[in-house]
């Protein structure tokens, strides 16, 4: 018979973000909360709370899957610094940069007829 666990699994079941962040002394995964969410590390990112941003990994330990969301977390970024005209520090530009592979703010050229 198997021991009930001590953890709740209803706090399990949600999807948890880390954020990679490169320090003086190396890369290194931020600690962080359990209600760091999606919404909230927008906001956190847009507000300044993290430096040297890398990567983003996210997670869901109860349907047993991660995976590297830089690039999703790019786009929303760059999708919400547009939309609101937010001036955000180079740190974040560089990373928003390189995970969609374009210059913010960056038009393409059209065509001349």
């Amino acid at each position: 018979m198997a021991s009930p666990s001590i953890v709740p699994n209803d706090r399990l079941d949600k999807d948890f973000y880390f954020v990679l962040e490169d320090f003086t002394s190396g890369a290194a995964f931020r600690e962080t909360d359990e209600s760091i969410d999606y919404h909230t590390l927008i906001t956190d990112l847009l507000t300044g709370q993290y430096d040297q941003v890398l990567r983003v990994v996210a997670f869901n330990p109860v349907e047993g899957w991660s995976r590297d969301a830089s690039e999703d977390i790019a786009h929303e970024l760059e999708l919400r610094i547009n939309a609101e005209e937010l001036e955000v520090s180079d740190s974040l530009l560089d990373f928003i940069e390189s995970h969609t592979g374009r210059r913010i703010g960056a038009q393409l050229m059209l065509p001349l007829p």
